[in-house]
């Protein structure tokens, strides 16, 4: 991603987490990253561009923190651990990762359709930003076929590759339960490993 896109997105998200979504200008923005509000403009196309691209960029990062979840360790069960408490962990504090994983979006956040949006720009990170954007249903899918993709042992079974894909969206439902009603601390570890130790497949 460009350097002047990244610093833009940067300071739209210091904004946001200053001020509501919208009292957030587009000229303090472009100005917080040191470039003119044409070059912002050029970028995004307009607020809701922008909003798109935040929101866009916030669950890329956070996809890709699942990513590096899964493949912190060799245990099966850990990995899923480890890739819930990412989830508990990145939706605690970033309110953007929250608000898509659970769909509640409060005022105080850009709130952009889901659904694709024309785009005529030319910038071809702005038309991904303008294309669907994730509901919380997509990133249970997300989530549960990146780990399938990890965890499935070559040549597995297509019944015991089902099973896995339950087990997996079983971990990450259990991580969003615990997102309206956290549990102490560690306790998302420690609630997807009983769960999955109780789970008839073989990881």
């Amino acid at each position: 991603m460009p350097a002047a896109r990244e610093s833009l997105l940067d300071a739209a998200y210091a904004a946001l987490a200053r001020r509501p979504w919208s009292a957030v200008r587009m000229v303090d923005v472009a100005a917080v990253a040191g470039v003119s509000r044409q070059t912002l403009y050029n970028e995004f196309g307009s607020k809701e561009g922008l909003a798109r691209a935040l929101v866009r960029r916030e669950a890329d990062a956070y996809l890709a923190g699942v990513d590096r979840a899964l493949a912190t360790h060799t245990d099966a069960r850990e990995r899923l651990a480890a890739a819930a408490e990412w989830t508990a962990t990145a939706a605690r504090g970033n309110a953007l990762v929250r608000a898509m994983l659970t769909g509640c979006w409060s005022e105080r956040l850009p709130a952009p359709t889901l659904s694709a949006v024309p785009s005529s720009s030319a910038v071809p990170a702005q038309r991904r930003a303008d294309g669907p954007l994730p509901s919380p249903a997509d990133f249970v899918a997300l989530v549960r076929d990146r780990a399938v993709t990890v965890l499935s042992a070559p040549g597995a079974h297509k019944a015991d590759t089902a099973e896995l894909g339950r087990s997996c969206e079983l971990a990450f439902r259990l991580a969003l339960s615990c997102l309206s009603a956290p549990p102490p601390e560690g306790g998302v570890t420690d609630l997807v490993r009983t769960a999955l130790q109780r789970q008839p497949i073989r990881f």
